[in-house]
């Protein structure tokens, strides 16, 4: 990664401070602990309770930020629905998608009741949508979550995570699955290794890629 590439993602970050409650929270408890230590040195009172206030509000946003990492990968994920992170489900029977004309592995799924076209990506790692389709299928920003940082053809941009109620195609379904919403990807979405490591396994033979659940189903996703 080059200098300009680090710069563009800080930039984006930045950008997306006043759009994050979580950062605005980390951009508060560092003005406390500032101030606090601060007043310390002055021996104003109540200097050394402000400054704790900080560091205590930069331990809670730092076991946030790590509960919202865990759940990029399947041995980590925690479900904790106080904060929005809703159980992660990927259930049903046996589903085959053949290759298309492109050589790329295109479903059509019913995202939250709304129909989306989905390219298979295996070098993604995380599901993604268009902002017209998480308008379409009423997703919304994580209160609390961290804004991604994403390298894309028109530069380095931030993206905010949604949950998906429901994902179904074929004989798949899933609940609670993160995705990236994208602000300015067109009409690109992408099923990503947060779906695809959720599988009890997924292969390609020949011209299908065939995706096989967890058994047994589990009873919410029969529904």
């Amino acid at each position: 990664m080059t200098l300009a590439e680090i710069w563009a993602g800080m930039a984006a970050v930045i950008a997306a401070i006043p759009q994050s409650g979580l950062l605005m929270a980390v951009v508060g408890a560092l003005a406390c602990g500032w101030i606090g230590g601060l007043m310390v040195r002055r021996r104003v009172p109540l200097g050394q309770l402000i400054r704790t206030v900080g560091t205590a509000g930069l331990a809670a946003i730092l076991i946030i930020v790590v509960l919202q990492l865990s759940r990029f990968e399947q041995r980590l994920d925690i479900a904790v629905p106080e904060l929005g992170l809703p159980q992660q489900v990927v259930g049903g029977s046996e589903t085959r998608v053949p290759i298309a004309s492109d050589g790329h592995f295109w479903l059509r799924a019913q995202v939250n009741g709304q129909a989306v076209d989905f390219m298979v990506d295996t070098g993604a790692t995380l599901t993604a949508v268009s902002k017209g389709v998480a308008q379409r299928a009423g997703l919304e920003p994580r209160r609390g979550g961290i804004p991604i940082s994403l390298k894309t053809a028109n530069g380095v941009i931030a993206a905010q995570i949604s949950s998906i109620d429901t994902l179904r195609f074929g004989n798949v379904a899933a609940h609670g699955l993160d995705a990236v919403v994208l602000p300015n990807s067109g009409e690109t979405n992408v099923i990503g290794m947060n779906f695809l490591s959720r599988l009890k396994s997924w292969r390609v033979e020949g011209n299908m890629m065939i995706m096989v659940p967890h058994h047994p189903q589990p009873a919410e996703l029969s529904r």
